[in-house]
């Protein structure tokens, strides 16, 4: 063993460029991984920090017991606790202090009349709470609120509104308020959660705008008194709380808190970056396999030598793997500083763009260093596994032959396995598309088809190779034809060096397959369901937001130029013991405007005891007209609502549709998420959208649009999701340039005497380097083909079997101009790769190369 080590060190000192592209290749990924671990660590820590100091004044939290939560939805929505509580709650032993806690949904608008935030991130609105210990905000500047229309915004939210203290502004609640700024306030010593914008109102102003009736409260914060901990206050409040009620300790609370973050986004936002890392590990694995594949093929001679010398195969393969182990260290060692590094740059990056994440040290916990440096070194080895079993098989009298001719790629073998494992792969896809949807099904079809092109790759490189290099016999001569030769010289090298970029490729089409599909779906929704010719809508995601007011919709219906506005609220309720969301609206202007499909029974005849459902709920339930269901609501009432009518289309309207008269007993913050807008006849779009802004501006000025704009917005954040996808893919894409930029510069090693020759007898530098680029570009067009025919089958596979899991109908679209950018830059990522291998190439010595052995 210590020969093979010995061995070993001697080869990678004499030849150390032969691994730079893998070395990049292993650091790359691992770098991208260790970053990923150390941010994610680093954020919970931060944000875990900042909910224990925001709440380390409150002992004690009294709320709702129960929740309801509807599909889709992480957090339920809790019924208010009576403020009333508050006097029974400070007669309890070890009470100090307590206040209620007024929550509700306000959004700033700034100086520039844009609203603050919204992006997704809540923007919340209460009471100011005087007691400095219970309330999470902490006044920074100015004074707290004292009478009505005063308010104490935080810091962050003033900032990217460009207010200050002593401005008036407008808050959305969703109806317009006045209000003037008297102070700045920061949460937990950061000027703002996140992204979350928060307004802190006087409690009689709380009440009047954020609860459906006064005497309302979130919660009550309670603190306790001197030498009382946290859990005896909560045993001592439990017995004189009634029943629905329940008290937490503030420990329990903050907890709560952090994991809502860390449970939700966080959550997502690390697992998305775990995704690319594991796509730049995939791609880095055939790089690192191509590499080594290589340099034991160059070998054979010196390999047999050893053998014949004595060595066993087993000193042979170890001497291999010994190199790929100095490497795979080497390169995480290195990737795992890196990724400190990265998440560094990520931490200082995110508030300059937009995302101001609480600061804190960097957390470099054991398992963020262990798991990358293991995954690359287990990544590294396991690469070069094969490449090392077979120079261990190589043949001692291999020594004395010459360069073997690689067939690999007419194996018989590969193509029918090939064949067998694409075949399997369409019949597993059309099953979970088709026959019985299935995700799972879809899924694993998906991953059969990868390893179908992996294995077909040799067999189908050399037609390939031919049919895109065919073109270059007329456009380059002697020098295409060359390259295409080259190309077509080792079949199993071409599909190995190529298979990276497809990888790569495949991912970038089957999310631009999937964004295309989504927008158009979006699109196909709205021009399907909404037959107004406008739309209101407030421009939110997620949380954000504050809605519209419900009086917006009436007040637009008055305008001469309208035949019908409709608002659309939002309620939730149990049916059969299920959350679910409720359409709140007026149900005749809902049918007048949107498309509903076919309704059995009447819209018009709800009142405040009847409910529409689509048919597909209808059937889950075992419903009809005429059926009765019990519906629970949060405020602990349960009512029994007819069923008197059954549509057909939900997408738009939702599944459970009820009127504002029956949501009025139950409601607390009240907002319409859409208001739809039909004109009369003869009324032109330009007329009729200028009369509804008019009266939008009275109601904090909402976005007005056409029924081409609504659905365009509508899926805006699909090309904010796939700007990100395509920045993160680039680091997969780069991995797989450098291996081909490394075999590149690995075979011109391997061929430096037929390089030599072709100088000898007449070939121009520029003539040489033009050659080994165009064959850079043929191994790229074929990954980049090979990457787009495979990303566009998965993408339809992902769009069917989502349209076939979900109740909604998907479309699915290709997106021609999108893919031929990435088919473009595919190519030109070819050309690129090489640059360098072609310009070595180039300065190569003629006769030094002629005498290379």
């Amino acid at each position: 063993m210590n020969a093979s080590v010995r061995i070993s060190v001697s080869s990678l000192r004499a030849h150390k460029r032969r691994f730079a592209g893998t070395f990049l290749a292993v650091l790359l990924g691992v770098a991208f991984l260790a970053g990923t671990l150390v941010m994610g660590d680093t954020l919970r820590a931060s944000f875990d920090t900042m909910f224990g100091n925001a709440t380390s004044g409150t002992d004690a939290v009294v709320r709702s017991a129960g929740t309801i939560t509807t599909p889709g939805e992480s957090q339920g929505v809790r019924q208010p606790v009576d403020t009333g509580l508050v006097s029974a709650v400070e007669k309890a032993p070890g009470v100090a202090a307590a206040e209620p806690d007024i929550q509700g949904a306000g959004q700033l608008v700034g100086a520039n009349g844009k609203p603050i935030g919204g992006q997704g991130p809540p923007t919340l609105a209460g009471n100011w709470i005087d007691d400095l210990k219970l309330n999470s905000y902490q006044l920074a500047e100015g004074r707290a609120p004292s009478k009505s229309g005063e308010v104490v915004v935080n810091r962050g939210a003033a900032e990217k509104g460009d207010l200050k203290i002593g401005d008036t502004t407008t808050l959305r609640t969703p109806d317009p308020v006045k209000v003037t700024i008297v102070g700045l306030a920061t949460f937990g010593g950061e000027d703002g959660m996140a992204q979350v914008t928060y307004t802190g109102m006087t409690r009689s102003d709380a009440e009047k705008y954020l609860t459906a009736k006064p005497g309302e409260a979130a919660s009550i914060l309670v603190r306790a008194g001197p030498g009382t901990g946290q859990q005896e206050l909560v045993d001592a409040l439990t017995p004189v709380l009634p029943k629905g009620v329940e008290v937490i300790t503030g420990q329990e609370l903050a907890a709560e808190n952090t994991d809502m973050i860390s449970g939700q986004f966080l959550t997502l936002f690390t697992t998305f970056l775990l995704v690319f890392s594991g796509v730049a590990l995939l791609v880095a694995t055939f790089s690192i396999h191509n590499t080594f594949a290589i340099v034991v093929a160059q070998r054979t001679r010196e390999n047999a030598l050893l053998r014949a010398l004595g060595a066993s195969r087993r000193q042979v393969t170890a001497s291999t793997l010994v190199e790929a182990s100095v490497v795979a260290v080497v390169a995480s060692a290195a990737g795992l500083a890196v990724g400190i590094g990265i998440a560094a740059g990520l931490q200082a990056l995110f508030p300059a763009i937009g995302f101001p994440f609480p600061e804190g040290d960097l957390v470099i916990s054991g398992l963020s260093m262990i798991l990358p440096l293991a995954v690359g070194i287990v990544v590294c080895l396991g690469s070069a596994l094969l490449p090392a079993v077979r120079a261990g098989r190589t043949a001692p009298l291999a020594a004395l032959r010459e360069t073997a001719v690689d067939q690999s790629g007419a194996s018989r073998t590969r193509a029918v396995v090939g064949s067998a494992l694409a075949a399997l792969a369409v019949a597993v896809t059309l099953t979970g598309v088709i026959v019985s949807p299935s995700l799972w099904l879809a899924g694993s079809g998906a991953i059969l088809a990868l390893a179908a092109f992996v294995v077909l790759g040799p067999v189908a490189s050399t037609t390939a190779v031919r049919v895109l290099g065919s073109p270059l016999d007329k456009l380059r001569g002697v020098t295409g034809g060359l390259a295409r030769r080259n190309a077509l010289r080792s079949p199993k090298r071409t599909a190995a060096t190529a298979s990276a970029l497809m990888i790569g490729v495949a991912v970038v089409s089957l999310f631009t397959v999937f964004g295309a599909s989504l927008k158009a779906t979006m699109d196909q929704t709205v021009s399907r369901s909404f037959a107004g010719d406008v739309a209101v809508s407030t421009p939110s995601f997620g949380a954000g937001g504050s809605g519209l007011s419900p009086r917006l919709a009436p007040a637009i219906a008055e305008r001469p130029e309208v035949d019908t506005a409709v608002g659309l609220g939002r309620g939730v309720a149990e049916v059969d013991g299920e959350g679910r969301a409720l359409t709140v609206t007026d149900p005749v202007a809902l049918e007048r405007t949107f498309d509903l499909g076919n309704v059995q029974g009447s819209m018009r005849d709800l009142g405040d005891d009847g409910i529409a459902i689509t048919g597909s709920e209808a059937d889950k339930l075992g419903l009809k007209t005429g059926d009765t269901a019990q519906l629970a609501f949060t405020d602990g009432k349960k009512q029994t609502f007819t069923v008197r009518a059954v549509y057909g289309r939900s997408e738009l309207a939702g599944d459970y549709v009820i009127t504002r008269d029956a949501w009025a007993p139950h409601r607390t913050q009240d907002s319409d998420t859409l208001v739809a807008v039909t004109f009369k006849d003869g009324v032109s779009a330009a007329d009729g959208k200028a009369a509804v802004e008019k009266v939008a501006t009275a109601y904090g000025n909402p976005e007005v649009q056409t029924r081409d704009e609504y659905a365009q917005s509508s899926a805006g954040g699909i090309d904010m999701m796939l700007t990100l996808v395509y920045a993160l893919l680039a680091l997969a894409v780069l991995i797989a340039l450098l291996g081909i930029a490394n075999t590149l510069t690995l075979a011109v090693h391997e061929r430096t005497r037929e390089l030599g020759l072709l100088r000898a007898v007449g070939q121009t530098r520029a003539q040489l380097r033009a050659m080994v680029r165009w064959e850079s570009v043929l191994v790229a067009a074929f990954g980049t083909v090979g990457g787009l025919v495979l990303g566009g089958f998965l993408g339809w596979v992902l769009v069917m079997a989502s349209d076939g899991a979900s109740d909604s109908a998907f479309a699915f679209a290709m997106p021609p101009f999108q893919l031929i950018v990435v088919a473009l830059v595919g190519v030109a990522a070819g050309a690129l790769a090489g640059l360098r291998p072609a310009r070595r190439a180039a300065r190569l010595d003629v006769l030094r190369a002629i005498a290379t052995e």
